[in-house]
């Protein structure tokens, strides 16, 4: 399999991993709606997917042929078990395998996982090495973060471009930070000019307060990155990814339809599997900004099933469409 990464026009976009977010059917609707050049999966435990945890698990790497290309994101401590994760990652046609090391949630980082490999280098290099292994011919990145408790770019990111991998995501915050503040971007632009001093073949994606395809192209001139990655931008705009300067406007019509398909197809898709709760989280996204939406949310709140939502979605389309 031919290395993607080296392949892809500049600026390019990558929609980013996001645990409980970045699920099979969002991704299809992403796609269907206004596609990034890049997706990935939500990050998938390899210490789980080895082991009794396999069938909780193995619904992350599930994807769709439109959803290409698509990279596997993974994580864990144990390099054994990155080695069988990324076999099974080559045997499923993944275009991608993508190390997790930016994570801030404490049940990760407690265990060394995540953003903690900041602090590990032995031990990330091991992770690296497995992975690689296990991976053969399809391209390996790793996402991660300027800095655990602070800054430490240099450092970290010169050790990571020594390793030989294909792509590296940097969110301009530290793991401390989490999601607060302001991503540094001058901080992302030091890990370009060490990309191009160390290996320059690695591709370097930023990442962080990207709301707009307008701010892709403004970021990627400005600080020089190969790729811009979006995460919590999508939930202000599911169309976020349109490849326009100027965000055409999308009507709460637009909106209502495509969260009345959103749940039909996570229904279809996962019946019994995931509790339908787990659907709520991306009501924000379509219901924002139009009068009434506030009450319609809060019925919304109630709804158990695809049923529910048409219930209370579909007498507001029909006075939104009535002369």
């Amino acid at each position: 399999m031919s290395n993607f990464w080296k392949k892809l026009s500049k600026p390019f976009t990558a929609l980013a991993p996001m645990d409980g977010v970045t699920d099979f059917v969002f991704r299809e609707i992403v796609c269907e709606i206004a596609k990034p050049d890049v997706l990935f999966t939500e990050f998938t435990p390899t210490d789980a997917i080895v082991s009794k945890g396999y069938n909780r698990v193995i619904g992350n790497l599930k994807y769709s042929e439109k959803q290409r290309l698509i990279v596997a994101q993974i994580w864990g401590i144990h390099p054994e078990n990155f080695y069988k994760t990324a076999k099974l990652c080559k045997n499923l046609k993944f275009d991608g395998i993508d190390i997790n090391m930016g994570c801030p949630d404490k049940n990760v980082v407690k265990i060394g996982s995540g953003a903690a490999l900041i602090n590990n280098k032995k031990l990330a290099e091991e992770i690296i090495k497995a992975t690689k292994k296990g991976a053969g011919n399809i391209p390996v990145s790793v996402k991660t973060r300027i800095g655990f408790a602070e800054v430490v770019t240099e450092n970290w990111i010169s050790f990571l471009l020594k390793q030989d991998i294909d792509a590296i995501s940097i969110h301009g915050r530290t793991a401390k930070e989490m999601s607060k503040g302001r991503a540094d971007w001058d901080e992302i632009a030091k890990t370009v000019k060490l990309r191009d001093t160390l290996s320059p073949k690695t591709v370097i994606i930023g990442n962080g307060d990207v709301l707009s395809y307008k701010e892709v192209l403004e970021k990627s001139e400005k600080y020089g990155v190969d790729g811009v990655m979006i995460g919590r931008g999508i939930f202000s705009n599911p169309w976020i990814f349109e490849k326009t300067q100027n965000p055409l406007s999308h009507s709460t019509e637009e909106h209502l339809r495509l969260l009345t398909k959103h749940t039909k197809l996570f229904c279809d898709t996962y019946r019994n599997e995931k509790d339908f709760n787990t659907m709520k989280k991306f009501f924000k996204i379509y219901v924002r900004s139009f009068r009434g939406a506030g009450k319609i949310k809060k019925q919304l709140m109630e709804c158990k099933n695809h049923e529910d939502v048409e219930r209370v979605v579909l007498p507001y389309l029909s006075n939104l469409t009535t002369p």
